[in-house]
């Protein structure tokens, strides 16, 4: 038995029907370079069960405590059926990208079974009018619950399906999973009273960890080094209410060297800082199609990855966060480009003074029961409209391969995420880079954003905004762009 972490336990207790918590992936299939042309799906079934071994969340189970006295624990399923978790369907006619869209979004709103391991894969055929794709094409739509994995673990757990080849080298993953005995609830219960008596010994350790980085913060405040985000005002918008069961979901793709080109518009801007530019111009161009855009900047909740080297191939989530403008209230796209990557640069500058590693391990100071009730309090009781929002929506980066991959002998043709929404929270945007190009995928509360195609032409219209702009200026001579930059 493995206890979950604050943090992983965070998101089983916010699981509820309206709100699952699992994150996931749409990956698309050409299984013309697979040996024989084509790909069965007992070849999928043999192939997943081969790869079983590579990661321990493919047969981990979920076992909470009674009364939430204590966090969860994962044990290994002794009623583990590789074939629950992979399913087989087709696309309805007329198998356009808008159906595969449609589709996905259905899956995705359905909570997973907490009672079994906490993921699912379904296989769809039947892409026949999705624009761009090879004939013949497959999609494999991942969910993984977010107490079992984060963005990076959940690209490990990718690799474990994945070759950089066509013909897989052979199997050398011996696996040695033993499935383990359900235990028993006097052993919980046991177990969660040991816990409790060290409990205090934990937040010591955790107030100590944090004392340095709260000093560095101190000083870097008084230096003038970092400013505090608390003086900006953050709007309420349509997507940060109680959110509703159903959901949205939409993805476009980029060039990722036409994006760095961007970013080379801004000295010192990164591809994450033009992507969440990107995102900035869409929302404005969406919140302004409906009469709805504030005076003052949205802001985005930034996860950052802290899962240091020897924590690869762990499960679990290994996250921090950052609060970024996105300059929504600015018109110019690379004035809100230049917004974007100066506030990003002091919310690292924060995130780093205190430690990113140390903020996420303040999870610790709460009690798993008293964490338990309130989650269920405060979606039960619907006090998200009870106080002004944090943050308005939540832009995930994770960096995926720079080289083909292959799935049971079929190229990756494109891979796409998806993420949970939540009170608060009714929009996410996952961004995933692979083989030269970026997906900037959302998924968003149905009710919140009954129009998701007019979002994603705004994300495209505000790429293309951001490249213009940006040809513009490196077409414009240097002793120019100072002026053409004041009267933007």
């Amino acid at each position: 038995m493995q206890q979950l972490s604050p943090l992983d336990a965070s998101f089983v207790y916010a699981e509820t029907a309206r709100t699952p918590m699992h994150i996931g992936s749409v990956a698309i299939y050409d299984p013309s370079t697979a040996p024989n042309g084509f790909v069965r799906f007992k070849d999928i079934l043999a192939f997943i069960e081969s790869r079983l071994p590579r990661a321990r969340a493919f047969r981990q189970r979920l076992i909470r405590v009674p009364l939430d006295l204590d966090h969860p624990y994962w044990i290994e399923d002794p009623e583990f059926d590789l074939e629950y978790h992979v399913r087989h369907m087709a696309l309805p006619k007329p198998g356009d990208g808008r159906q595969l869209a449609i589709l996905t979004a259905r899956l995705h709103a359905r909570p997973l079974d907490m009672s079994k391991p906490l993921w699912e894969l379904n296989v769809v055929e039947g892409l026949d009018k999705v624009d761009g794709l090879p004939p013949g094409c497959f999609a494999l739509i991942l969910k993984v619950h977010h107490a079992a994995v984060d963005g990076v673990s959940g690209v490990e757990m990718s690799n474990a399906l994945h070759d950089l080849a066509a013909i897989p080298a052979p199997a050398s993953d011996a696996d040695l999973w033993k499935p383990e005995n359900m235990p028993r609830v006097a052993d919980l219960l046991t177990r969660s009273y040991l816990n409790s008596l060290i409990q205090p010994m934990r937040v010591a350790e955790t107030v100590r960890r944090s004392l340095p980085g709260m000093s560095r913060l101190g000083e870097q405040l008084r230096k003038g080094k970092v400013r505090l985000p608390g003086g900006r005002p953050i709007p309420r918008t349509r997507l940060n209410g109680k959110v509703g069961p159903h959901r949205v979901w939409d993805t476009i793709l980029l060039p990722l060297d036409e994006i760095r080109a961007i970013k080379d518009a801004v000295p010192g801007a990164t591809v994450n800082d033009v992507v969440l530019s990107i995102v900035g111009g869409g929302l404005r161009a969406w919140l302004s199609a409906r009469g709805e855009l504030p005076t003052e900047t949205l802001t985005a909740m930034a996860p950052i990855s802290v899962r240091s080297e020897g924590e690869e191939g762990t499960a679990g989530n290994r996250v921090s966060a950052m609060a970024v403008a996105l300059g929504t209230h600015l018109e110019h796209p690379l004035e809100r480009l230049r917004l974007v990557h100066q506030d990003a640069v002091n919310s690292k500058a924060l995130t780093e003074a205190v430690g990113a590693k140390a903020l996420s391990e303040l999870g610790q100071l709460m009690p798993a029961a008293l964490a338990g009730l309130g989650a269920r309090l405060y979606t039960e009781l619907g006090l998200v409209n009870t106080h002004a929002p944090s943050v308005n929506c939540v832009v995930t980066n994770v960096p995926g391969s720079k080289l083909p991959l292959y799935f049971c002998g079929s190229r990756m043709v494109s891979m796409a995420g998806m993420g949970p929404v939540f009170d608060g929270m009714g929009l996410i945007n996952a961004v995933y880079s692979y083989a030269g190009l970026v997906s900037l995928a959302f998924t968003a509360e149905r009710d919140m954003m009954p129009d998701p195609e007019v979002y994603a032409e705004g994300l495209r219209s505000s790429f293309e905004a951001l490249r213009e702009a940006a040809a513009t200026l490196r077409a414009t001579p240097r002793k120019h762009r100072k002026k053409e930059s004041l009267n933007a």
